[in-house]
């Protein structure tokens, strides 16, 4: 590939506290937005993912800045069915059917090399493109994790913020400040509708049964660069013996220098 990536050490934060979109964050909420929660998901960010970024790649190099070797599923809990079709993977044979595009499915996608675009669609979805492979991922805030009906490769993707808030020395350890705003979080992204994919280059498969969990965390060392890191977890009934659990890692850059968009394609 043309394009260069960096290579850094990146460790992901653990959050001392998560708190779903429930009746308690919404408790909270009104104690820091003067008695009313927000009305958007986007007033509700915790944290902010928008901007350009670039993947760093700190593992699993072989499987990811080339094409892996036929038949090599390394680390991933692949059952008997799902060694019977990536032994037939045939990259011709995906081209010529116009299925280029089967690593680039939402539970493959933040493996790719790549930059990614964050925006807000709206106020209640945000939107990442890629400009590997040229894909878009809607994030719905408004709606549920249900199946929707349609199967595509990016599925349908519903979205909560996870709100960590401060913490106050009570003499008798630390307590919540339900009086102070937010200060940290992360994205939880449940990820249904999935067309048929493929996990690495090589034609390692899930299946349309697949289902995609993934949470986004922003980490900012004192003084460095800002990182992004996705955890993905992909369970499959078909394919998949057991979870299969990936961390992708990127930095945040200061414009769109190196954003260059180019289609799919079935081997690098």
């Amino acid at each position: 590939m043309a394009r260069h990536f960096i290579s850094i050490s990146a460790r992901r934060m653990a959050l001392v506290l998560l708190v779903s979109l429930t009746a308690q964050t919404a408790a909270r909420a009104q104690d820091q937005f003067g008695g009313r929660p927000p009305s958007t998901a986007k007033a509700a960010a915790p944290v902010d993912f928008t901007g350009y970024w670039v993947s760093i790649v700190t593992q699993d190099w072989i499987f990811r800045m080339v094409t892996p070797r036929r038949g090599d599923y390394s680390d991933v809990p692949l059952t008997a069915a799902g060694i019977k079709i990536m032994d037939a993977w045939d990259p011709a044979r995906d081209v010529a059917a116009g299925e280029q595009c089967k690593s680039y499915g939402a539970p493959a996608i933040m493996r790719v090399p790549e930059h990614l675009h964050i925006t807000w669609q709206d106020d209640q979805t945000m939107k990442m493109e890629t400009d590997a492979g040229e894909q878009t991922r809607l994030f719905h805030f408004v709606g549920s994790d249900a199946d929707q009906g349609a199967r595509s490769l990016q599925g349908y993707s519903f979205a909560v913020w996870q709100i960590q808030h401060h913490s106050v020395d009570t003499g008798g350890g630390r307590a919540a400040r339900p009086e102070a705003p937010p200060v940290w979080g992360n994205l939880k992204v449940m990820t249904s509708d999935l067309a048929a994919g493929y996990l690495r280059k090589n034609g390692i498969p899930y299946s349309d049964n697949a289902k995609l969990v993934e949470y986004y965390d922003l980490l900012q060392p004192v003084g460095g660069e800002q990182l992004l890191v996705v955890t993905s977890s992909v369970t499959d009934p078909i394919y998949l013996t057991k979870v299969f659990i990936v961390n992708s890692n990127f930095k945040k850059l200061s414009s769109a220098a190196g954003w260059e968009p180019s289609p799919c394609s079935a081997t690098w």
